[in-house]
């Protein structure tokens, strides 16, 4: 577990940079308001940082523990990924807006400061949800599931999902 947590660090820097980028480009260059400041542009730099973060946790962090390897196994653990990155957003977004009205902060600090509280959160939430090991995702036709490796077909009397 260490040695995920040290990737997820290192992976979430790059993430940040991305997410920091996307959010100083479109307060910046794309909105002026204050709602597009710091509700629009923090929303739509965490889902660009989001995907980021999710194909280098599948392919480098947790993919020891991705027994099934598909578009499906992908997208579903996608839109667990998401959904579990929807809390720590709802964090990261409290702690911003307080530090904003605490200490009248730029949003970029703001965003930073929040971001290193929200990782922890983040962190956990992949380990024990969205990457557990022995969670599989298998290929499924009608009511049969396929064999990975093989493309025979088996009927098989319990569906795993």
């Amino acid at each position: 577990m260490h040695s995920r947590f040290l990737k997820f660090f290192v992976s979430r820097l790059f993430g940040t940079l991305v997410d920091t980028l996307v959010i100083w480009f479109l307060s910046r260059q794309v909105f002026n308001s204050y709602t597009g400041i710091y509700i629009a542009s923090p929303i739509i730099s965490f889902e660009v940082a989001t995907f980021f973060n999710y194909v280098v946790s599948y392919v480098w962090i947790w993919h020891k523990q991705i027994t099934t390897k598909n578009f499906r196994d992908f997208s579903l653990r996608f839109v667990k990924y998401n959904l579990s990155t929807i809390i720590g957003f709802a964090v990261k977004m409290a702690f911003l807006i307080l530090f904003e009205r605490l200490f009248k902060w730029d949003v970029i600090y703001c965003n930073l400061a929040a971001l290193l509280i929200s990782g922890i959160v983040n962190f956990l939430l992949a380990e024990y949800v969205v990457f557990r090991k022995g969670i599989e995702h298998p290929i499924v036709e009608g009511y049969k599931i396929v064999e990975k490796n093989t493309r025979e077909r088996k009927p098989d009397s319990k569906l795993k999902f």
